[in-house]
């Protein structure tokens, strides 16, 4: 679940909502069967290119994400872009490290760093930010989901992630909510610890659970569904259906 600020309001998107049937309509769902493409082309998917190139020879990929980055492509981009430098190398660095586990699904960088974009505006929600290691400084913890504004879900890690024994509150700059990082939590710095305040595991996590099910991102159908699964409703996907195609573009 994420935080978005609109109209003075707070409105909540992201995974802790993500309970029921995506509900974006058949119209959208059609248009993107119909420009099925491949990486290059799909409107949402930034090119390959050599800004992001893993470090290392084979067989022996780095520990952390971030060190498969090219420091001097995410400096310049994360400038260009107005992205967060330590965002910024965790989105390439995730993207790098799922190109090599699951080739087949075809993950760029700017898809992470839409969601990122929109769930917490990469670790920045009402005036935080990521520190050096990487943790969302103060931590990212949403409202309790009551079903009072949004769908109930009562707790299911007896407070551990997100402090509340009750109910369940979507966490860290990707917006997890605890039953789904205990599933889908990774260790993407290396620490051995899967934290989800902390943005290299946070954005490999999202990696990994957008390319699960065999689904192949750079086609424009299937990455349709993959933002769908994180959070169903429509303007959550025009949100960053708008973001990833301004990230590719610039």
């Amino acid at each position: 679940m994420g935080w978005l600020v609109a109209g003075g309001a707070v409105a909540i998107v992201g995974l802790a909502v993500i309970v029921a049937a995506v509900v974006w309509g058949p119209e959208l769902i059609s248009r993107a069967e119909a420009r099925d493409s491949t990486l290059g082309t799909a409107p949402h998917a930034a090119v390959e290119g050599p800004g992001i190139p893993a470090l290392g020879s084979a067989g022996t990929a780095p520990a952390a994400i971030t060190d498969r980055v090219d420091r001097a492509w995410a400096t310049a981009t994360a400038l260009r872009l107005g992205i967060p430098e330590r965002a910024m190398v965790a989105y390439a660095g995730a993207a790098l490290a799922v190109a090599e586990s699951q080739p087949g699904c075809g993950i760029a960088w700017n898809t992470l760093a839409a969601l990122g974009s929109v769930e917490s505006g990469h670790g920045t929600i009402f005036g935080g930010a990521l520190d050096d290691a990487g943790r969302a400084v103060p931590p990212i913890v949403g409202p309790a989901l009551t079903g009072t504004e949004f769908d109930a879900v009562t707790d299911t890690d007896r407070g551990a992630f997100d402090g509340d024994a009750r109910w369940d509150r979507a966490v860290g700059p990707m917006q997890f909510i605890p039953s789904t990082w205990q599933r889908w939590g990774a260790d993407g710095n290396g620490d051995g610890v899967a934290d989800p305040q902390q943005i290299d595991d946070a954005a490999l996590a999202a990696a990994h659970y957008l390319c699960h099910g065999g689904r192949d991102l750079r086609v424009e159908a299937d990455w349709i569904a993959a933002i769908g699964s994180y959070n169903g409703a429509a303007s959550y996907l025009q949100k960053v259906v708008h973001a990833a195609d301004t990230f590719a573009a610039n």
